[in-house]
């Protein structure tokens, strides 16, 4: 055994979460710290990829802290592939063999894309979009070429639709689902969006799957057929399906693992001194109206921050709050937060608002008896997050509500200002 007091605290990877814990953690101790990563020495924002691509960022703007700051915080890095965990030992392995001893193991290593299990889709041609390698191989591969099939009706999927409207390629995107993103986005919003990426000539198709991936005798991908046997031309694919867990190295560490590493309130896992946040985190009993694994740059940020709690001394259970997300499809600008669901279920109903001019639209959830809000979602609207966070917690009333609606604009002091219009559409609503 080693010897375990004085060894490292070490963090397998270092995205949102695993830096959040790295940060908060050195606040309050000194104990020595090491992050490793494979993908990228220092922290990058991972939502910005799109845009160094696009040529609105450089590759430096998505780093936040400079080479210095690892040093003067005293948090260690190597850039590595763990491939073994030996927790009897408390040891990590490295890829070229190397051995480190850890203190406590913090897993925070995310997410990776999922597979269709189509022959092909590791071609030539057909990419996903979550690591820097990632967009570094899209960058290279998208000289000179013109047609583009997306798969998967989610955000990264519009992410890089626009991503290659940018370079003027055509897009055909094919949706399985009857309308886009059916499982956040409510029929009147997922036909606003579908609309507006037809603006940006995106050829949406809907109820429509891959049946196979064509390639040429290099190994490219030369185009591909649809579940209904329609032949579509490309020479670039990207398959968006969605991510899981990034757990398959430790499926022989002994640790209890379902669909990613299993843990408690206090994301502590089956294992003494082993812990797992972000991506790569199940939460055994989620809280109501919350999946067991969340996948969303908030939730990883407040588990770093939560287990620098814990392991500093201070034990703090996980505890999420109000649901809140927010994207953008091109520049329509999309947030939520509460609990607000496709359908609203028997003892709930919406109130929708949209702008007969813009693309623009406010939907609220509330309980059909006492009428208290319970969620909201804006597509070309910003909204301040503390202020909505209060009203859940207050549990106030749709009515109370729209009479304070302006405290929650986080719109310029001189954009036009829509409280009046939704105020008269409620007046007229059926449920009110």
């Amino acid at each position: 055994m080693n010897n375990a007091s004085t060894a490292p605290i070490i963090i397998i990877g270092n995205g949102i979460a695993g830096t959040t814990f790295a940060r908060h953690f050195r606040k309050k101790s000194n104990h020595p710290l090491l992050l490793i990563s494979d993908e990228n020495e220092s922290f990058f924002s991972r939502t910005a990829l799109m845009y160094v691509f696009m040529g609105h960022l450089r590759w430096n703007d998505l780093e936040p802290y400079e080479d210095r700051f690892w040093a003067d915080n005293q948090i260690g890095r190597i850039k590595g592939r763990v491939t073994e965990i030996m927790s009897t030992e408390q040891k990590i392995v490295l890829k070229d063999g190397q051995a480190l001893p850890y203190k406590k193991l913090v897993l925070a290593t995310g997410s990776i894309p999922r597979d269709m299990g189509l022959k092909g889709e590791n071609s030539q041609g057909v990419f996903r979009l979550y690591h820097k390698q990632d967009l570094e191989a899209l960058d290279r591969w998208c000289k000179g070429k013109k047609k583009s099939v997306i798969v998967g009706g989610g955000l990264i999927g519009v992410e890089l639709a626009e991503m290659l409207r940018s370079r003027k390629m055509e897009v055909t995107y094919l949706v399985r689902e009857s309308h886009f993103w059916a499982n956040a986005l409510c029929v009147e919003e997922a036909q606003l969006i579908a609309n507006h990426l037809s603006d940006h000539q995106v050829d949406l198709r809907f109820n429509c799957t891959l049946k196979a991936i064509e390639t040429d005798r290099n190994g490219e991908l030369s185009g591909c057929t649809t579940q209904d046997d329609q032949h579509l031309e490309c020479d670039t694919m990207g398959i968006t399906i969605g991510v899981r867990p990034n757990v398959d190295f430790l499926k022989n560490a002994g640790l209890n693992i379902d669909k990613g590493v299993v843990v408690d309130e206090y994301l502590t896992t089956n294992i003494p001194h082993i812990y797992a946040i972000g991506d790569c985190a199940q939460i055994a009993h989620p809280l109501p109206h919350r999946n067991a694994i969340e996948a969303v740059w908030y939730a990883g940020r407040m588990m770093g921050e939560t287990l620098a709690e814990t392991l500093t001394n201070s034990p703090t259970p996980y505890r999420p709050g109000h649901w809140f997300n927010s994207a953008k499809f091109f520049d329509i600008e999309y947030q939520t937060y509460g609990e607000i669901l496709p359908l609203p279920t028997k003892n709930e109903a919406h109130f929708l608002w949209q702008s007969p001019q813009e693309n623009k639209s406010l939907r609220f959830a509330y309980e059909k008896d006492s009428k208290i809000f319970k969620g909201v979602s804006s597509l070309g609207l910003r909204l301040r997050h503390e202020v909505f966070d209060q009203w859940l917690e207050e549990k106030i009333t749709m009515t109370s509500l729209l009479e304070q609606l302006e405290k929650a604009n986080f719109d310029p002091e001189f954009s036009r200002r829509y409280e009046k219009q939704i105020s008269a559409k409620w007046k007229e609503h059926p449920h009110q």
